[in-house]
């Protein structure tokens, strides 16, 4: 089991950027991907960005304004926005897929705002 605390979110205005971070905690050794999905209103969730432990993969939506990254120990995890539109308007969550035994399981955190406007 891992826990995973976001943090970073905001107002911002288009052009902006943010920096989210999450903190990961527990079984961080068993992890076999993490990343940020993001739900705006209205609006079913998407991915936004994965790191594993070969590659990262970062969604059309967001590529080339968005990287992901997290620290040596892999215990933070970030994800760096640059050029945020309105439509980035959203509620961000990290998540960890958990390798358990036989099985893979996801945990999320609580998400974070942001919001991109004049």
């Amino acid at each position: 089991q891992v826990q995973l605390v976001e943090s970073g979110g905001g107002l911002e205005r288009p052009g902006g950027s943010l920096k989210l971070s999450c903190v990961v905690s527990g079984s961080i050794s068993s992890i076999k991907a993490t990343g940020w999905y993001r739900q705006a209103p209205g609006k079913e969730r998407e991915l936004a960005a994965t790191i594993t432990s070969d590659n990262t993969h970062i969604a059309d939506s967001v590529k080339g304004r968005f990287t992901i990254s997290r620290n040596s120990a892999k215990d933070t995890l970030y994800l760096h926005m640059n050029s945020l539109k309105p439509e980035d308007t959203a509620v961000y969550y990290c998540y960890a897929d958990v390798i358990d035994g036989f099985y893979v399981t996801r945990s999320w955190g609580r998400g974070t705002q942001v919001t991109v406007s004049t």
